[in-house]
């Protein structure tokens, strides 16, 4: 007696793809390789447009967070990734910098593990050490600076909604101090670590940088004393990630107290997005 077997569905693999820190030829090879097999891919909105250009045969979906804007819920991203398994072979969620530093990956990956699918991680490289390459400064330096932290005071919706003070947690005690999505509070970051005096002064370096790796990217470099009284609030602009880097190391005369733009070699990066599909590192 032949049995009737129910043929189960077959689920797509989901790769958490970091996008690193803006340029399109600083994804990693495996990232692109993905990004060019992909059938659908769900990017931030940080992503730059040369970065969606690699995946030119698969659908587009955005579900970026911008801080002050109407963005995609968590749990509803995680949903359209269950339901895109079901629908797709390989499905890409590409995040920018490194899915494993404030990407919220974790949630990702638990709710596609909970759904019996398939997750692996693409990791990428994150701003900050972006940053300090696009510098020329190390986030390290011997004698001077043996500890960095990564530092974002954003938190998730559930929590802000109770949440009165500005800067709910103790800044940490590192060497070098690196500030994630904190454009908003730069002037309270600043005087906070000038008050908690450890080992941070108001002559203590600051550089903020910001799209970082891109045509747009642009510095300003000062110190924690100067944007504790609020200079560098008139310099931000809106539409780009900023990151705030605090620490000795950091200490460059050479660099003018504002420099308004950058001259980035986009001449590797286009010579990356090849024709007719292939691409090269």
């Amino acid at each position: 007696m032949k049995l009737n077997m129910r043929t189960l569905p077959t689920l797509g693999k989901v790769y958490l793809v970091g996008a690193g820190p803006g340029a399109a030829d600083l994804i990693t090879v495996r990232g692109a390789r993905l990004l060019e097999q992909a059938d659908i891919v769900f990017h931030d909105a940080l992503v730059e447009p040369e970065m969606l250009e690699l995946c030119t045969h698969a659908v587009k979906v955005p579900v970026g967070k911008r801080c002050g804007q109407l963005s995609s819920a968590q749990h509803f991203i995680n949903k359209r990734l269950i339901d895109a398994a079901q629908q797709y072979n390989i499905i890409v969620r590409l995040k920018g910098g490194d899915p494993m530093l404030f990407g919220r990956a974790d949630e990702e990956i638990q709710a596609l593990k909970g759904a019996g699918i398939a997750v692996e991680v693409v990791p990428g490289i994150t701003a900050a050490l972006a940053a300090a390459a696009s510098i020329g400064q190390s986030l390290t330096l011997r004698g001077v600076s043996r500890s960095v932290a990564f530092v974002t005071l954003a938190q998730a919706p559930e929590v802000t909604q109770n949440a009165h003070a500005v800067l709910p947690m103790q800044n940490p005690c590192a060497d070098t101090l690196v500030y994630y999505m904190g454009r908003k509070d730069a002037a309270k970051i600043a005087q906070r670590l000038i008050d908690q005096n450890n080992p941070h002064t108001p002559a203590t370096p600051v550089q903020i940088m910001e799209a970082v790796s891109t045509a747009r990217e642009r510095l300003w470099s000062s110190t924690l004393g100067q944007l504790a009284q609020g200079k560098a609030d008139s310099w931000f602009e809106s539409s780009s990630p900023a990151l705030i880097m605090v620490g000795q190391a950091l200490q460059n005369t050479s660099l003018n107290l504002e420099r308004s733009s950058s001259k980035i070699d986009n001449g590797l990066q286009d010579s990356l997005l090849l024709t007719h599909g292939q691409r090269r590192a």
